[in-house]
């Protein structure tokens, strides 16, 4: 059995970290989060010790440690901005990071990580689920086997509407969040550059703080992509059965159907990691990159546009 911390437990994404520790037979021994709504703790170690203050959590981990008691991992769910000191943290007091995406949001501070992981002898392991599921599996093993002459066309849609809390919360902040594409975007763009090889071209046709959209072209595809948060951009079949998600991927204009196996993709990237499988440093750092660009780089109008941005 392994000894857990879990760094931002009020979060939305912690009760799947909570749930990948407790189906894997490990436990928790203590939690932080600067906000004390942690109630679902109750479901899985009602025992662990709670830290509203990093000062105090940091400070018992360090005397668990003095008093025998080894802390193996550290699950990270804190905003983006703060995965890189946590990561660190996690790592000085001799235990493994299991960081949420994005693991950091520069390509450079990855070079950093790189070298406090060889000096520490730890292991930094991020979630790319997408990795693990089914049917992207599927998908991998297809284009693999096909040897297409030519590459793939591939449009990707994804609009998640948010409410008005999203632009006061640091998710609405560029420099903590690092945007739209880097927030709800990184996941599909690891995706994309596992399946169809190192990207060769980055367009951005529309940066903005609720959609982003633009032209990627991979080794073996083309891919045009379109982003939002505004329920406006929803297409109106959606809209009229009263849902607020749309997530679509065509893949020379066939769907690419995946949105089912999502629910335990954690617990499965947790068995993963503690087999010694995880996704860590260099498996992150295309998207990283791809991301950082696209928050960085002119508008242009070059390449081919999503249908969203032709109507």
């Amino acid at each position: 059995m392994k000894n857990f911390a879990l760094i931002g437990a009020a979060g939305y994404i912690a009760p799947r970290h909570l749930k990948a520790i407790k189906d894997t037979d490990n436990q928790l021994i203590a939690a932080l989060d600067k906000f004390d709504s942690v109630g679902v703790m109750d479901s899985y170690f009602p025992k662990a010790d709670f830290f509203v203050e990093f000062e105090r959590f940091d400070r018992h981990i360090e005397k668990l440690k003095r008093g025998g008691t080894h802390l193996d991992y550290v699950s990270i769910c804190t905003p983006n901005y703060l995965h890189d000191a946590h990561i660190r943290m996690a790592l000085r007091r001799g235990a493994d990071a299991i960081c949420e995406k994005p693991l950091v949001l520069n390509p450079w501070n990855l070079e950093a990580l790189k070298d406090i992981e060889k000096e520490s002898g730890q292991k930094i392991n991020t979630i790319l689920q997408l990795r693990l599921h089914p049917s992207i599996i599927a998908l991998k093993n297809k284009v693999a086997a096909a040897g297409k002459n030519g590459k793939y066309d591939v449009d990707l849609t994804y609009i998640t509407s948010r409410g008005n809390w999203y632009d006061v919360s640091w998710k609405g902040d560029e420099s903590k969040s690092g945007g739209i594409a880097t927030n709800i975007g990184v996941h599909f763009y690891d995706m994309l550059s596992w399946i169809f090889g190192e990207v060769q071209e980055n367009i951005v046709h529309l940066r903005e703080k609720e959609r982003s959209a633009g032209y990627l072209e991979f080794k073996n595809a083309r891919v045009r992509w379109f982003l939002s948060i505004d329920e406006n951009d929803l297409p109106t079949a959606v809209k009229e059965k009263g849902q607020r998600t749309f997530r679509s991927i065509t893949i020379d204009n066939q769907e690419l159907e995946f949105s089912a196996g999502f629910t335990d993709l954690h617990t499965v990237s947790y068995q993963e990691i503690l087999q010694g499988n995880g996704f860590g440093l260099k498996e992150s750092e295309e998207s990283i990159k791809i991301v950082h660009k696209i928050r960085n780089m002119d508008i242009s109008n070059r390449g081919e546009k999503h249908l969203f941005l032709k109507t």
